[in-house]
């Protein structure tokens, strides 16, 4: 498959020509008449960690990570669901410094070709930037601790509002320790385990494809068609603001199926980021979505609510956790710990048992190897890229002292930050967090799934008990998430990046440096671009708003959970938790049971469970998204899988980036002049008249 994107034409030349390494590939094992990746580009020097590491790389990185950051942020304030934005890093960097590069060798200015080192490290700095904005929890923990989201939740006495500077603070305190957990394991995981990290090496397969002369070619054809649909998806987004001038006006509150259909959220409301999204994600999860929406506010909700006077009182408002909102917050939150324990028990089982067949292999090839005093050949690729992935050690001194460093720093500093947060706490995540930096980490690549959600979960529980309702156990317990998540959601993300710099032979001091840079950029820009949102949008976290911020609820409630237990629930919630938490267990136990060919039907809990709360506006997009890719795939497979994920990220990167002047002029008082709303016939006739009087 490596060698689809080579010329044909570079193919014989190289053929033809005299191999002057052909010696090391015969050493090296490498198969006679096979052209590898590794000798299409044996002829181009790789540069030195230090050359990989240019001012045009992180420059374009830095406006990429702007960009991505508003679109990951978005959809943190309105569904939390992310896909990958991988592909799209690596492509929009390969075409600004590519476009860069040749404007400069035409000018003769040009001192330094254009790499797929230096494109892996664009692309590592931006998905590190931008990944800030997901770990950084500003549509989870971090925004759960608001007064706003408090008084949406019990324990609304307990709360911290967001500002820059703690926010900043914070993040440049806990976003780096998880680097150093992984650093001293990254050949045993890439090398010595082979471990496939499936993100990891597809994203290297498409830096790699990108500089070979029909890569090229393809990549930018497909950059074409994203700047065609970013600007169609920006300009759909500006005229529709036209209409907004108040709550409940415009083209996202369209009845596309009846009045009634829309008062229970469903309706198509002409989002493309959410068509975009369900063009990326896998089908199953936009079936998963529609399924969920279906099940909770098709027919839970409306039979809950036929239930009021009997299970809650008739004089509740509609946010009270006491009444339906009760049911839609804590089922919900039931089907997500019921995934993510089981999950959490599937992938560590899968992790020791990996580990433990990795290490009984290993002692068995030691012992073949004394035995017959001779090891397997590697092919010419893994030998070369083992050769300099080897080359540019980062020292074990390094990266233990630098955990013990920031481990010392963020003790003395978190309290400061969160009163609630004792320095005892933090030093139990500390010992503990290299363990389940390493579980995450390792589970990660053989499963492509991390679990940071998951862990910050266990934490939320753990410390908010330890701490208790009388010291503080809520903001405790959020705060803790923080720490847990920020540290396993970057080892998994900077081994990710390893394994794409080996197959792309960029050093690993390299990747760190970028990882780090990248982090230092996402500690700044995603507080500053969430603070635009939280200043700009008075709704925000309202559900009723454009930015109703669900899962900062969610995880809010999980903490008073954790701290007050569930006495405060409506009558028979509890009932119906358990319900939905033994459903969720015992779906992924089939799922995961039965042959793959029907288990692939089988929908997702944790994708069911998200709008359980917020409703199933956003999967009628996301399924429309998906039937798009689905049709376009049936008519022309080839040409809807290299340019499916360019028309997505297009979509989902023009309305993203339109949030940005939204935000301004919400920010200096300029408003929509247009209201367009839909009224049933009655209440037209009812506002004619009053016009008319």
């Amino acid at each position: 498959m490596e060698e689809e994107g080579v010329d044909n034409r570079v193919v014989k030349r190289l053929d033809s020509e005299r191999d002057p390494n052909q010696k090391n590939r015969q050493r090296f094992g490498s198969r006679s008449g096979v052209l590898s990746i590794e000798e299409f580009f044996e002829d181009q020097e790789v540069p030195s960690w230090r050359k990989q590491l240019t001012f045009r790389a992180f420059f374009v990185s830095f406006w990429l990570s702007i960009l991505f950051s508003f679109i990951v942020m978005k959809l943190n304030l309105t569904t939390g669901i992310i896909p990958s934005l991988n592909v799209s890093a690596g492509l929009l960097g390969f075409f600004f410094v590519k476009s860069w590069t040749k404007f400069l060798e035409r000018s003769g200015l040009l001192k330094q070709p254009f790499t797929r080192q230096e494109n892996t490290v664009i692309q590592t700095c931006v998905v590190a930037s931008s990944g800030i904005a997901f770990s950084g929890g500003f549509g989870t923990y971090l925004f759960g601790m608001s007064e706003r989201i408090a008084h949406k939740a019990s324990g609304s006495r307990d709360f911290k509002d967001p500002s820059l500077g703690w926010m900043i603070g914070f993040l440049f305190v806990v976003s780096f320790l998880g680097l150093f957990s992984v650093v001293p394991l990254r050949k045993i995981m890439v090398i010595d385990f082979k471990l496939t990290y499936p993100s990891g090496t597809a994203t290297a397969h498409l830096i790699n494809s990108f500089h070979t002369p029909r890569g090229a070619a393809l990549a930018k054809k497909q950059v074409r068609l994203l700047g065609r649909f970013f600007s169609v998806s920006f300009l759909w987004g500006f005229f529709q603001w036209f209409f907004t001038s108040a709550d409940g006006c415009g083209f996202a509150h369209f009845p596309t199926f009846g009045l009634k259909a829309y008062a229970n959220k469903f309706y198509f409301d002409f989002s493309a980021t959410y068509i975009g999204v369900g063009m990326i994600c896998p089908h199953i999860i936009n079936v998963s979505v529609l399924v969920g929406g279906i099940i909770s506010w098709g027919i839970m909700w409306p039979l809950i609510e036929e239930k009021r006077g009997q299970w809650y009182s008739e004089k509740l408002r509609s946010d009270d956790l006491s009444g339906l909102e009760g049911y839609k917050v804590f089922i919900a939150i039931a089907i997500i710990l019921g995934d993510g324990l089981y999950n959490f028990f599937k992938v560590l089982t899968r992790t020791l048992s990996g580990l433990f067949d990795q290490l009984q292999r290993r002692r068995e090839s030691e012992d073949f190897s004394m035995e017959n005093s001779s090891s397997s050949e590697l092919s010419y690729d893994d030998a070369r890229r083992k050769q300099l992935f080897l080359k540019d050690q980062i020292p074990i001194w390094f990266a233990v002292g630098g955990y013990v460093v920031i481990a010392v720093v963020s003790m003395n500093t978190l309290p400061h930050i969160f009163p609630q947060l004792k320095w005892y706490y933090i030093l139990v995540i500390y010992i503990f967090a290299p363990v389940l930096a390493f579980c995450n980490a390792y589970g990660c690549g053989l499963t492509d799934w991390s679990l940071a959600s998951t862990y910050g979960k266990l934490a939320i529980f753990t410390i908010g008990a330890w701490a208790g309702p009388s010291r503080g156990g809520i903001i405790a317990g959020l705060s803790a998430c923080g720490v847990m998540m920020n540290i396993v959601s970057t080892a998994s993300d900077l081994t990710q990046d390893f394994k794409t710099g080996y197959l792309t032979l960029a050093s690993p001091r390299s990747m760190f440096v970028s990882q780090v840079v990248g982090t230092t950029m996402g500690c700044i820009i995603s507080p500053c671009v969430f603070w635009l949102f939280y200043k700009a949008f008075d709704d925000l976290g309202l559900p009723t708003g454009e930015y109703p911020a669900p899962n900062a609820v969610l995880f809010r409630n999980m903490s008073v959970l954790g701290v007050e237990g569930a006495s405060s629930l409506p009558k028979n919630c509890l009932t119906l938790c358990y319900i939905f938490f033994a459903t969720s267990i015992l779906i992924n136990l089939i799922k995961d049971l039965i042959p793959k060919k029907w288990a692939r039907f089988i929908p997702l809990p944790m994708a069911m469970a998200i709008p359980f709360y917020i409703g199933p506006y956003f999967a009628i997009d996301m399924s429309l998204g998906s039937l798009i890719l689905f049709v376009w795939q049936k008519l022309n497979k080839t040409k809807a899988e290299a340019f499916g994920p360019a028309v997505a990220s297009g979509l989902i990167c023009g309305d993203g980036i339109w949030t940005l002047p939204n935000s301004i002029l919400a920010l200096v008082g300029v408003k929509p002049p247009i209201c367009m709303k839909f009224l049933s016939r009655s209440a037209n006739t009812r506002v004619d008249k009053f016009l008319g009087s």
